[in-house]
């Protein structure tokens, strides 16, 4: 059975990425966002949506940058994404995804939707705020995109971690957001054995089998030369 992460172990799988496989930031950005993206399409095909029309809500940090990424490929893939970005950093590698969002057209929102507006506009929300580095609480700045998701009732697709969750623990005692489709990157969090949603696949096909093997991720196989794999 594949290995589920604690906090510390998945950030020196990540640190061991960078330093060691000497992957640098954006490489594993862009391949865990194309995983995303395909995961999405997968589960909600397009033939089965109300509208094409997705809502990406990116945080400041790698998460949101996978987020990012994922708009991009949604976007290439026939869906029409809109991204809320309400934290950036100044960042080239940050700089440069939203340049390459906005020349694909896609816009970015200043406000964060009501909730009767989510309800109405939007077949699927991506909540790309917070990665496994997350601590709770959620800072005050994103707690309206959270409720935003939580109260709205459109389908949430979750990038690793569900925000607000305690990434070893799991949801918060109340109001915890409850993703539809959970995609972990690298190898599953602990939070994921809470998840109970209806889709959870693990993307980023990128682990050396050393480092694999290190950490005894049983990973897994991917078939054929999907990015992505249902678990």
């Amino acid at each position: 059975m594949v290995k589920f992460l604690g906090q510390e172990e998945a950030i020196n799988i990540d640190q061991e990425l960078f330093n060691v496989y000497k992957f640098s930031v954006d490489q594993l950005m862009e391949l865990a966002g194309l995983s995303c993206a395909v995961s999405i399409a997968k589960c909600y095909p397009q033939c089965k949506l109300n509208n094409n029309n997705i809502l990406v809500f990116c945080g400041p940090g790698n998460n949101g940058g996978d987020g990012l990424v994922c708009a991009r490929h949604l976007k290439l893939f026939g869906y029409c994404p809109s991204i809320f970005y309400p934290k950036r950093t100044d960042k080239p590698l940050y700089q440069n995804l939203t340049t390459q969002c906005a020349a694909m057209e896609i816009p970015f929102l200043t406000d964060v939707p009501s909730v009767d507006t989510l309800a109405a506009d939007y077949s699927l929300l991506i909540d790309a705020l917070f990665g496994f580095s997350f601590k709770p609480p959620v800072r005050p700045e994103f707690v309206p995109a959270v409720e935003a998701m939580q109260k709205s009732g459109v389908l949430v697709c979750s990038v690793d971690i569900p925000s607000g969750w305690n990434v070893e623990e799991g949801e918060p005692e109340t109001g915890g957001l409850q993703p539809d489709l959970l995609i972990s990157l690298t190898a599953p969090k602990k939070c994921a054995q809470n998840f109970r949603g209806s889709f959870h696949y693990l993307g980023g096909r990128f682990v050396p089998p050393s480092l694999a093997q290190k950490y005894q991720l049983d990973l897994p196989e991917y078939p054929g030369t999907e990015v992505c794999v249902k678990l």
